[in-house]
């Protein structure tokens, strides 16, 4: 919550790039930063537009890839409508992965610098997870990735991991 800035620190800062995050206008850093919570938001729309909720003049073809990216794609065309179909307020008609995975969608297509999954992966079954795990690995040779877990079996595919407990961030040697 503090790095997209739903709240600023109330000691330190909070530094991106050797800026701090309070000198960055609110629109810049969240256009250049997305989130995908462990609880996804969905409106009562079709899925496309719930995916183009963060950036509406996406393409077609980019849905598809973001979809692709969070292994979407198969299940959505699978609905009667496809990207047209609507979902219900919060997203009822489909299951918790697949909410998740429609949340992941809309985080990537944006293509941001910074992606955070905070428990993202917490509803998706072990080979979808690997799936986007897969994903994210090639997409983080370009972009800050964070992910937080509690899962011990996400910390194999991260390059530097920290512990926060008692207000207190450690680096642990991986």
């Amino acid at each position: 919550n503090l790095l997209p800035r739903f709240y600023d620190p109330q000691e330190g800062t909070i530094e991106i790039d050797d800026q701090n995050i309070r000198d960055i206008s609110l629109s810049s850093l969240r256009k250049n930063l997305s989130l995908v919570s462990q609880d996804v938001i969905l409106f009562d729309d079709t899925v496309k537009n719930n995916i183009l909720y963060a950036k509406p003049s996406a393409t077609d073809e980019e849905i598809i890839k973001a979809c692709k990216f969070a292994a979407s794609d198969d299940f959505i065309k699978k609905l009667p409508k496809g990207y047209k179909n609507m979902i219900g307020e919060n997203g009822v008609r489909l299951s918790g992965g697949q909410k998740q995975r429609i949340g992941i969608a809309r985080a990537v297509y944006n293509n941001p610098e910074i992606l955070i999954f905070d428990e993202s992966t917490n509803s998706l079954d072990k080979e979808t997870e690997e799936k986007i795990i897969n994903e994210i690995n090639l997409f983080k040779k370009h972009k800050t990735i964070i992910m937080i877990s509690h899962r011990a079996e996400i910390l194999k595919y991260c390059d530097y991991i920290y512990k926060i407990s008692s207000k207190k961030i450690k680096r642990i040697d991986s």
